[in-house]
């Protein structure tokens, strides 16, 4: 049995906090048979120093672009430079990106024009777009259409939304993805969507170091406690863990072909 952390930032990770070094917690993540995992940018400045502090490890893959939260933010490259950076044989997708107009209504203009450039370089590239979407469940969809995301294909990351807005994305040929948020008591429409989610739809995934699922929800996460999720969605879907373990790296190998899981 064997597991893929589908979406984590290894680089944000405060292991002084965990009191362990970078190998430790890699090791933790093995021990709890988590074998691959794909590291997420969140800019593009931080994208060369994000690769360097995990490149020595053959089994993490990893994306580039910039988050919806941090448009016009990067001094050092721009979305110019996104093509040239993403085409890094380790670079298994674009992004991630997306639209946020929970934590940011000022800067959704911006969002719109990067997002829907993400998607242009992920089609020009044959690379999948990682896909951020809070309050902005319309748009999102109507973005990915206009743009031909289905031919890149792609991820709902960290999905909170409607279980209409996951049969419209799984139209476009994307994937949802799933993390610990699903293991909280106050996800009952979450867990309502994943109860109807087919499985071949579905990844899993830490966010770490955010939102822990149960039982170290408030606790800094880690990719080692992608285990936790898959464990709940096995209860919720009334299958095996080891189904679950399958069919979930099953799909990260369909949906990241350039990563070597």
């Amino acid at each position: 049995m064997r597991f893929v952390d589908s979406h984590c930032h290894l680089d944000r990770i405060d292991l002084e906090k965990e009191g362990m070094s970078f190998a430790a917690m890699m090791e933790k993540a093995k021990q709890n048979s988590v074998e691959h995992f794909l590291c997420v940018a969140i800019s593009m400045d931080q994208f060369p120093e994000m690769v360097k502090k995990a490149q020595a490890y053959e089994n993490v893959s990893f994306s580039c672009g910039v988050h919806p939260l941090h448009v016009d933010e990067d001094k050092q490259f721009t979305l110019d430079d996104l093509p040239k950076l993403a085409s890094d044989d380790k670079v298994v997708a674009i992004g991630e990106t997306g639209l946020d107009y929970y934590y940011s209504k000022d800067s959704i203009a911006a969002q719109q024009a990067s997002f829907a450039r993400h998607i242009e370089v992920g089609n020009e590239l044959n690379k999948p777009i990682i896909v951020h979407t809070r309050d902005a469940r319309e748009d999102t969809i109507a973005i990915m259409r206009e743009n031909n995301a289905e031919k890149c294909r792609g991820v709902l990351h960290c999905f909170t939304e409607s279980w209409e807005m996951a049969k419209q994305a799984m139209d476009q040929n994307f994937f949802i993805s799933i993390s610990g948020i699903v293991t909280f008591k106050n996800a009952v429409e979450l867990q309502d969507v994943v109860r109807k989610m087919p499985l071949d739809r579905l990844l899993i995934e830490t966010d770490s170091p955010y939102l822990a699922p149960v039982p170290f929800r408030g606790k800094q996460n880690q990719p080692a406690y992608v285990k936790h999720v898959a464990e709940f969605i096995a209860e919720l879907k009334g299958v095996s863990l080891e189904k679950v373990a399958e069919q979930t790296t099953a799909n990260f190998q369909d949906l990241f072909s350039h990563a070597s899981v």
